[in-house]
């Protein structure tokens, strides 16, 4: 009797998951198009303004870095663990919960290990980089294709964790969101720069900076179509918590150190402790 009483309570707490994720899909698919194609923002800057403002951007990251940490921590990771351990008799759903969150963390780290180091797109790049580069537009080309296709790799799987965050509704979805944005910016000009110093072109270098940031509505696209169809409380769990390290990992391999390479430590710090902020009060508010 008690089994089929978590069975019933299963079916029942599925069955309402996924008809909100249902009605969500098209605010989320929105949602990780604008986080993917922010890298354009990036190229913009990169060949239509003189000048960046560094701090600014250096709190922005550390911003968006303590936006995915809270989150993850204090509401992913506990969704996901509310998921799976109905689906378990003993502590083995938290288990299920702890590996799903590693093999994420696992998942993001092989993918950045199949980038070389030096065409990592999550180096901060500037315009006086280029005076370190030799002066063959070939290479400089080849530098910003190549930086392209990193991105869009790396990119993938952050496209896939935007978009089942915003299934689970505007609170979650809006600011993870605007945090892989902001995140994405800098990924932009990393494309837009050498190409813009290799053709003179600022529209091919914005072209190629746009395009980069393709790679997350596709993530979006394919969890769509292969994750939706399966939803059960086991699989939503393990996706969550898998979406959960994935965050966190971006955020202390990427955000933060380009952050810190961008402005001061304590700028980083002071963006990362006011995106921990601003993500408890507005959960608690929305």
């Amino acid at each position: 009797m008690a089994m089929r009483n978590i069975n019933n309570k299963n079916r029942i707490f599925s069955y309402l998951i996924y008809h909100t994720m249902e009605s969500n899909v098209w605010y989320a698919l929105l949602l990780t198009l604008f986080a993917g194609l922010s890298t354009g923002i990036g190229g913009f800057i990169a060949v239509f303004t003189k000048n960046n403002n560094q701090k600014f951007l250096s709190v922005a990251l550390g911003f968006s870095a303590g936006v995915m940490i809270y989150i993850s921590f204090v509401e992913i990771l506990p969704v996901a663990n509310h998921m799976l351990e109905p689906c378990f008799e003993t502590k083995m759903g938290l288990w299920v919960t702890l590996f799903a969150f590693f093999g994420g963390m696992l998942l993001i780290t092989i993918i950045d290990k199949l980038v070389p180091e030096y065409e990592n797109p999550h180096e901060p790049p500037d315009h006086s980089a280029m005076d370190r580069i030799p002066p063959d537009a070939d290479k400089l080309k080849k530098l910003g294709v190549v930086s392209a296709i990193a991105i869009a790799i790396h990119n993938f799987p952050e496209g896939i964790a935007t978009f089942m965050s915003a299934l689970q509704g505007v609170e979650i979805g809006l600011p993870i969101a605007v945090a892989v944005a902001i995140h994405n910016i800098p990924e932009g000009i990393a494309v837009a720069v050498p190409i813009f110093y290799a053709t003179r072109s600022r529209k091919k270098a914005f072209k190629w900076s746009f395009l980069s940031g393709l790679a997350e509505p596709l993530g979006a696209i394919i969890a769509f179509l292969i994750i939706m169809p399966f939803l059960s409380p086991l699989l939503m769990g393990i996706v969550f918590a898998s979406v959960a390290g994935i965050m966190i990992f971006i955020s202390l391999d990427e955000l933060l150190p380009a952050a810190e390479t961008y402005g001061e430590h304590h700028l980083a710090i002071y963006g990362l402790l006011a995106g921990m902020a601003v993500m408890a009060v507005s959960l608690i508010l929305l």
